[in-house]
């Protein structure tokens, strides 16, 4: 008899410490729904590999820009930039045109309006804009049809509207490869220091790319001919994505 006492006052005692506990920093109810939060939310990170909380996810991207955009001769669905928006389930609008520059206007040559007009005909909604675009600028001044200083004149113009037009998205540049001439690298220099006078991030696609246009070895296996010294093929869009996705991760 002595002994069953023993027992029940033993189990009271152990059901009023279980219970201090629970009012006391213990495991609550809503502690266990966090709990239970948290491991959904791991179980989440863990199938898509954390997409679903980049940065880049469930936005919208406008790529506005030449035959780097467009792709040329090929879908535009094997370009790096359109691989990344698909990646992170963004929504992605492809505003290139093959021959089109960023200042220069083109139009009688039969490759359409600069984008420092036509990025009046974007869509007014977008949480990311990108251009790319500066190579056919570059092969104009060196064929002597516009200059240096006309192109840096316009950018600025085309900066300053894009920031009118975007005053809430985030807002880049890429630059053309490394193409020989000087033109190319003047062309470069300027977008970086245009841009640079807006706070505009611009990823140096001439030295950070790893795209070595002059070698004729690397065109044949990653551009879209021999003798292209512009577009990538579908293998160059995937040598060139990682660092595409991680310039606009950092945005």
């Amino acid at each position: 008899m002595r002994q069953n006492k023993w027992k029940f006052l033993m189990f009271f005692i152990l059901l009023l410490l279980d219970s201090n506990l629970l009012l006391a920093g213990g495991v609550t109810p809503s502690d266990k729904n966090l709990q239970k939060q948290r491991v959904v939310k791991n179980k989440k990170e863990q199938v898509d590999g954390g997409i679903s909380q980049a940065s880049l996810y469930g936005k919208t991207i406008n790529v506005i820009g030449d035959s780097y955009v467009k792709n040329h001769h090929r879908p535009y669905e094997e370009a790096w930039h359109y691989l990344v928006a698909g990646k992170y389930k963004m929504n992605y609008r492809n505003y290139g045109r093959n021959g089109r520059c960023l200042v220069f206007d083109r139009t009688s040559e039969k490759w359409g309006k600069p984008m420092l007009e036509y990025y009046r005909e974007m869509n007014d909604t977008a949480d990311y804009v990108l251009v790319i675009g500066g190579h056919n600028d570059a092969d104009y001044i060196a064929r002597g049809k516009g200059t240096l200083l006309q192109f840096e004149v316009g950018l600025d113009s085309l900066c300053r509207g894009l920031i009118a037009k975007y005053p809430s998205a985030k807002l880049a540049f890429v630059t053309p490869w490394r193409v020989p001439g000087q033109a190319f690298e003047s062309v470069t220099s300027v977008i970086k220091k245009v841009c640079g006078n807006y706070s505009i991030p611009v990823f140096d696609a001439s030295s950070s790319s790893g795209i070595y246009v002059w070698d004729e070895t690397f065109r044949k296996l990653y551009f879209q001919g021999p003798n292209d010294m512009a577009h990538l093929n579908a293998k160059g869009h995937q040598l060139f994505f990682r660092k595409g996705e991680t310039f606009l991760l950092g945005l």
